[in-house]
């Protein structure tokens, strides 16, 4: 989230939510929504393929054709600028790359948005205008928009929107995506990812060496922790197609093939090509599951051997900080101790490291600190949690972790009631600082900052502009913006590139020491000494510099967002002159289908249905958890599919009649048919929360004695189509096609 949901409560006039239905998703973050409603009269506009619970609330609601959201923003953005209802000033100041998106938007008429997107031509006009006309306007969106193979271009085409409109950095408005899961944003911020060291780093050289420095061991040895050194700087498998690793069937770039697995923190059945998933679990050498419950990727798979679950327990076991949608940083307490045999994650990675010999360095971090601007490690012992906490702040610069001390963050949580939870403000003992420190939190008197981008808001009271990270200028034209855009009390007027060691003294007009030059960091990402934000502190000015916005990446394959069907698309007739993107080679170590598979066949022919996934809101993610609560289960007793009930009697279907659904990849799942009215007949919409039946087979006997759950059923991710974000590799869940057969 740019801001945060006390904002939207206390300034939204609009809130634009697409690919989310945060009624029934967790977390549910629903009530602010509504409290907006019932406070400023705030527009709720819903955009969804399905009618949704949260549609059910709305001012508006949309009907969108799925995989078709590029399309749609742009229908708005062709009204807002044939009107001239665009926010000029903040355009022309505050924007690089908007030429191009104009030019692309004049294509997209009502009636050619309306052809592609199923939208019809007079609600686009009619959102187009109430959008124009309402400020501050919100934009809310969750994995509906994400996880498709153009996923990236729907999540750069909103926040385009807010910056034609005006909406960023303002109270009120912003991008505020709603994270599926408690602390997926603090998971995210360690780059639990195979493309990332934590914090966003990247894997360069430059990366690898600070965090050795970072970490207290020595780069060398570091290296020689990878097959060969080339590897470190080198994209792993993803989460997404892992299974390629194991199974090769598409060319993979590696030394070796997977041969073990270990599965700890996600339900892999919650993961697209579940079939896929299967057949490479059952082809491992070796499978672990550390899981509180029986992960289904040790029940999916028939291995009889060489399977280890390992009890962890749950976070009701454990203590540390975890990171809320807004950004912002909680203290969670610890309410028992862990249960029979279990053992917090960390304890299990600890006796982890000790078998394999590198303890010593996995913890050497956590007992380290900062000495005189050097670090050093200062004591024999480490507390857990509060020196990982500790670790994090110290190391993690490139998204502000600086303030997120554990005594901070402890602080915050034994005085919760000391901050508006409207404005995030503290009052009392709590007065100048923002609830969870949302970051960047700079340093350790660094309040948090509740909305990024905010120019009109000092750098020291969480103020700051947008971050110069792709250099000065592209194709000529400068990429800092001029005195109309300073950073409220800076020193420096208008732009300024991100601060380094070699350009800080002209930036900033200031003369550094020999000894502050020997212990100062090549730039502020590196800075272990703090030199450059205890400067840029003096100076109000923010450490990532001050540039324009992007509204074109001349680094992705698509330089501005462009509507492309998708891969197996329902509108074959528009593939031709909305094509998908060319294959790929070698991302994230796998070649990637993209227009091969869409052109083979038209396959809306033999697969004519559209299929939709969505949430449960009594089930998370894979489900596994709560499908072991009696409660829970009884609400959702079976697996199901929303099917309209003029689709079902094409079929022949009853109301909970048996149904298969097959996919373009030659899977196949058994569900309920549940007649209903919130989707059309052109479409499904299916629940992902469900495992332990697989293609009609009941997977009950694989259950560790005892841990069946009460409610088992088909995995939609079995019949997911195959596809791909071109750039993140998140899978394609959203826009695919089935055929209906009665069971």
């Amino acid at each position: 989230m740019t801001n945060h949901f006390g904002d939207v409560v206390g300034h939204s006039k609009a809130i634009l939510m697409i690919g989310a239905n945060s009624a029934v998703a967790n977390p549910i973050g629903f009530k602010h929504f509504l409290q907006a409603k019932d406070r400023n009269n705030t527009k709720l506009i819903v955009v969804d393929p399905v009618y949704t619970k949260s549609a059910a609330k709305a001012d508006h609601y949309l009907r969108i054709r799925t995989g078709t959201d590029v399309a749609f923003i742009y229908g708005l953005l062709h009204l807002i600028f044939k009107n001239g209802w665009e926010d000029k000033e903040f355009i022309d100041s505050r924007v690089y790359g908007m030429d191009e998106v104009r030019q692309e938007a004049k294509k997209w008429t009502p009636e050619v948005t309306a052809d592609v997107t199923g939208i019809p031509a007079e609600k686009i006009i009619q959102l187009a205008t109430l959008l124009a006309k309402t400020k501050p306007a919100t934009v809310v969106w969750a994995l509906g928009i994400t996880q498709h193979s153009t996923g990236t271009s729907n999540t750069r085409i909103l926040p385009i929107l807010q910056l034609v409109l005006g909406n960023m950095g303002k109270k009120g408005g912003g991008c505020n995506i709603i994270r599926g899961h408690d602390n997926v944003q603090g998971s995210t911020d360690m780059c639990c990812l195979s493309d990332s060291l934590p914090g966003y780093y990247g894997l360069s050289e430059a990366s690898w060496k600070y965090y050795s420095k970072a970490w207290g061991v020595d780069y060398k040895w570091m290296q020689g922790r990878f097959h060969s050194p080339k590897w470190m700087n080198e994209k792993g498998f993803s989460l997404a197609k892992w299974w390629q690793g194991v199974l090769q069937e598409e060319k993979t770039y590696s030394s070796s093939p997977i041969r073990a697995l270990w599965v700890q923190g996600t339900g892999i059945t919650s993961m697209a090509q579940t079939a896929k998933v299967k057949e490479a679990l059952d082809k491992l050498d070796l499978l672990v599951v550390a899981e509180p419950f029986v992960n289904e990727a040790a029940v999916i798979t028939n291995k009889t051997d060489d399977v280890y679950v390992l009890p962890v327990c749950t976070q009701f076991e454990t203590e540390g900080s975890v990171t809320a949608t807004n950004r912002s940083s909680q203290w969670r307490s610890k309410v028992v101790d862990p249960l029979y045999e279990s053992k917090e994650d960390h304890q299990v990675m600890f006796e982890f490291a000790k078998k394999f010999g590198f303890y010593e360095e996995y913890t050497k971090a956590m007992k380290m600190d900062i000495v005189d601007k050097e670090i050093k490690v200062v004591k024999d012992k480490f507390v857990w949690p509060d020196d990982a906490a500790n670790e994090l702040a110290r190391t993690v610069k490139t998204i502000g972790l600086g303030g997120w001390t554990a005594k901070r963050l402890r602080e915050h949580q034994q005085n919760w009631n000391l901050f508006d939870p409207i404005t995030l403000e503290g009052y009392g003992k709590m007065k100048g600082q923002y609830y969870g420190l949302p970051w960047p939190s700079w340093d350790t008197k660094h309040p948090g900052s509740p909305v990024l981008y905010d120019v009109d808001t000092p750098m020291s009271k969480g103020g700051m502009g947008f971050r110069n990270r792709f250099g000065l200028e592209h194709d000529g034209v400068s990429q800092l913006p001029d005195e109309r855009v300073s950073v409220k009390g800076s020193k420096v007027k208008g732009g300024y590139p991100e601060i380094t060691k070699a350009n800080i003294e002209k930036v900033l007009g200031i003369k550094l020491t020999q000894e502050e030059k020997r212990k100062m960091g090549a730039n502020w990402k590196v800075d272990l000494s703090g030199i450059i934000q205890e400067k840029c502190n003096e100076a109000e000015v923010c450490v990532y510099g001050n540039a324009k916005a992007r509204a074109k990446v001349w680094t992705f394959p698509d330089q501005i967002p462009m509507h492309r069907e998708p891969i197996h698309s329902p509108r074959f007739d528009l593939v031709k002159k909305y094509p998908t993107y060319e294959d790929q080679t070698n991302n994230f170590r796998v070649d990637v289908k993209f227009k091969s598979e869409q052109m083979e066949q038209d396959w809306s022919k033999e697969f004519p249905t559209m299929l939709v996934t969505m949430r449960l809101v009594n089930l998370s993610g894979a489900g596994m958890i709560e499908r072991t609560s009696k409660y829970l289960s009884h609400i959702t007793p079976d697996m199901f599919a929303n099917i309209n009930p003029e689709l079902a009697a094409k079929y022949g279907l009853r109301d909970g009649d048996d149904m298969w659904l097959h996919s373009p990849q030659g899977t196949k799942i058994k569900v309920k048919a549940q007649y209903s009215n919130r989707v059309t007949p052109d479409r499904i919409a299916l629940p992902y929360n469900f495992a332990g039946i697989m293609q009609g087979v009941d997977m009950s006997a694989n259950y560790p004695e005892g841990t069946k759950p009460y409610t088992i059923g088909e995995s939609s991710n079995t019949i997911t189509n195959y596809g791909f974000d071109v750039i993140t590799q998140i899978p394609e869940f959203n826009a695919g096609l089935c055929r209906i057969e009665r069971a």
